[in-house]
């Protein structure tokens, strides 16, 4: 008997289509399976609750980073910023979803080590300053949600910042091999499929670049780019596991479900009975 893995991303349960295919789809294979959620489940807290709610009860663990939509708001909001994080941590850690504030888990002998790092417009040309390469995406007409629905609410270079320090502190005590989770990538490359080079201002940050190195990674688990991709950097599996807008999971998701590469096999470990 084996018990697996799995991954996936950015859900997007409330557009159309979607919450039936996870329904569907987002199912273990055996009863010891476990499940990395790596963000943009959705914007609303009771949405983000009941689907956390339901994939928590399928699998025997479910781990769970938020990505950037679970951060949006509305100036009538209650939460924004940090506060709007901390609620969803809370929704997670009352259902028993695993989070980037949890110890980190151990799967078939890796540590699975959920991120949460934000972006701080570092991948950007190295003549321009953030200011500058923001100014230039917007003469272009590329602009983030972000803009509009986090940065009036928090410093995001800030939080980033601090984010980056947290996670190096605790990755420093993790022996052996990991399995990396967080929504945005961690390597730069990750955005060579991207058609507009400045959604990486968005994207990532330059100081994540040799983690997966560093810490040992077996395989880094991103989303946020809606382009499912693996690729290899040294001895490091980078994979995109998203589910998309509509749009884009027609295309991309019937060749990975002929191929059972989604929800993605992180890993697999044979069980003795």
């Amino acid at each position: 008997m084996s018990r697996t893995l799995w991954a996936v991303s950015d859900l997007h349960v409330r557009a159309p289509g979607n919450l039936d295919l996870v329904r569907e789809h987002v199912r273990p294979a055996n009863a010891g399976d476990w499940l990395i959620v790596a963000g943009d489940i959705a914007e609303d807290l009771p949405t983000i609750e009941r689907t956390l709610g339901l994939l928590q009860s399928r699998f025997a663990q479910v781990i769970y980073t938020p990505g950037n939509h679970e951060l949006y708001s509305r100036t009538s909001d209650t939460t924004h910023g940090r506060a709007k994080y901390d609620a969803v941590i809370a929704i997670a850690q009352r259902l028993g979803v695993l989070t980037p504030e949890d110890p980190f888990p151990m799967f078939a002998g890796h540590t699975v080590v959920p991120l949460f790092t934000l972006y701080d417009h570092s991948w950007r040309a190295p003549s321009m300053t953030p200011t500058a390469a923001l100014a230039a995406a917007r003469e272009k007409g590329i602009v983030l949600m972000d803009d509009l629905a986090i940065a009036p609410y928090e410093d995001v270079i800030l939080w980033c910042r601090e984010r980056l320090r947290y996670s190096v502190r605790r990755l420093a005590s993790v022996k052996g091999p990991t399995i990396l989770v967080n929504h945005w990538p961690l390597a730069r490359e990750a955005m060579s499929n991207v058609r507009h080079r400045e959604i990486g201002l968005w994207s990532g940050t330059r100081h994540t670049q040799e983690w997966p190195e560093r810490y040992r990674a077996r395989a880094v688990i991103y989303g946020h780019l809606h382009i499912p991709v693996e690729f290899s950097l040294g001895n490091v599996t980078h994979a995109e596991v998203s589910l998309g807008y509509p749009r884009e999971r027609k295309v991309s998701l019937p060749p990975r479900l002929e191929k059972n590469l989604w929800p993605y096999p992180v890993l697999v470990e044979e069980v003795t009975a």
